[in-house]
């Protein structure tokens, strides 16, 4: 299950510092220049886990095997984005395939790097890059929605639904409102999601500060966290150029640096974990002499379809799941214990697999 968020922002607010230290690799170019990131570059990393290196050395693990997800790096828009300016086109699309949205934000003052506006206010910054997604969203539907119309007059039940969705849509976008305001109908969310508009995307603001704000916060991400707030998202605060120094050290090292900064761990920690709440994700695990292995499911799916990401026949032959809870299997170190203490549960088909659980399934090949 391949999951991406998008690193969005205006230039020079730390995309790609902040792409580099993620991906502990100098993949993304880091210059002081607009488009300097031409092609989304894209990230594997690890969903950071401690649950996961607990179980192992209860079972005596020989493997560790963490969730991943994956981030784009995605070049930085400018203000006439929608209309094709600074190759926004490209980059618009570029967004359009990304399952959610990280709003890079620079909340640092530095003279040596220049602002593409010439000054220093991220919610400017942010305005900026909402309305550049949002014309583009209102563009999108407004190519869409006659054909639609004439679908609906022959009876076309699809097109109907989708009619209706974009008009919701629009409606808010015409009052400068993101699409994401609008919560469809558990039934029409995914038709919803179909639209693929820009702005309908789940967000997260990062607030990048400089290295003496990496644990407190600044008044300029300040804003940022209010904004957040009234606007039911979350931000996180992150030093970009630290977190990619930080990538670059042993882990003594690192431990050292994070404790003079005030931190009591990477901000990258607190960023993907964000970014994997963002996106509607849970873990599951797997546990084994071989290997302890963490999978990546939605919140609210079945035994069966979670067993499926596994492999296809795990779901289609499900018989049941033996269960045990994660502190459980801690509490009585490992399956035979927590099954001794009556802690292990045969779990069926309607079960809905819990954040955290330690699963074995029995199917039919």
């Amino acid at each position: 299950m391949g999951f991406k968020c998008g690193i969005v922002g205006l230039p020079n607010v730390g995309k790609s510092t902040l792409f580099n230290a993620l991906t502990k690799t100098a993949a993304a170019q880091a210059a002081n220049y607009p488009f300097c990131t031409i092609e989304p570059n894209i990230g594997e990393v690890a969903v950071p886990e401690p649950r996961l290196t607990t179980l192992a050395q209860i079972a005596g693990s020989k493997e560790i095997i963490p969730a991943r997800m994956n981030f784009v790096d995605i070049a930085g828009l400018v203000r006439g984005a929608s209309k094709g300016e600074g190759l926004g086109n490209q980059f618009l699309g570029n967004i359009r395939e990304c399952d959610a949205v990280l709003y890079v934000t620079r909340c640092f003052v530095n003279e040596d790097i220049t602002h593409v506006e010439g000054r220093i206010d991220p919610l400017a910054d942010l305005e900026t890059v909402e309305t550049e997604l949002m014309l583009a969203d209102l563009e999108s539907l407004e190519k869409r929605i006659p054909s639609l119309e004439k679908k609906t007059k022959q009876s076309d039940k699809d097109a109907k639904l989708s009619l209706e969705l974009c008009l919701e849509a629009k409606k808010l976008l015409d009052e400068g409102k993101p699409a994401r305001l609008f919560i469809p109908p558990k039934e029409d969310q995914k038709a919803y999601d179909m639209l693929q508009l820009l702005t309908a995307k789940p967000v997260l603001f990062v607030c990048n500060v400089d290295e003496a704000s990496a644990a407190t916060g600044n008044e300029f991400s300040a804003k940022v966290e209010t904004y957040a707030k009234a606007h039911n998202a979350k931000a996180v605060v992150i030093c970009a150029q630290m977190e990619a120094e930080l990538a670059a050290l042993k882990d003594e090292e690192a431990q050292e640096y994070l404790e003079a900064a005030g931190l009591d761990e990477p901000g990258l920690n607190k960023l993907i974990r964000n970014g994997y709440s963002l996106l509607g994700l849970q873990t599951y695990f797997t546990v084994g002499p071989k290997e302890a292995r963490a999978w990546t499911i939605h919140q609210g799916w079945t035994a069966p379809k979670s067993a499926g990401v596994i492999h296809g026949d795990f779901e289609k032959g499900f018989i049941r799941a033996e269960t045990i809870n994660y502190e459980d299997y801690v509490a009585f170190k490992g399956e035979n214990g927590a099954k001794e203490a009556g802690k292990m549960r045969l779990e069926g088909k309607e079960y809905i697999v819990k954040d955290g659980d330690v699963m074995h399934f029995r199917f039919n090949s």
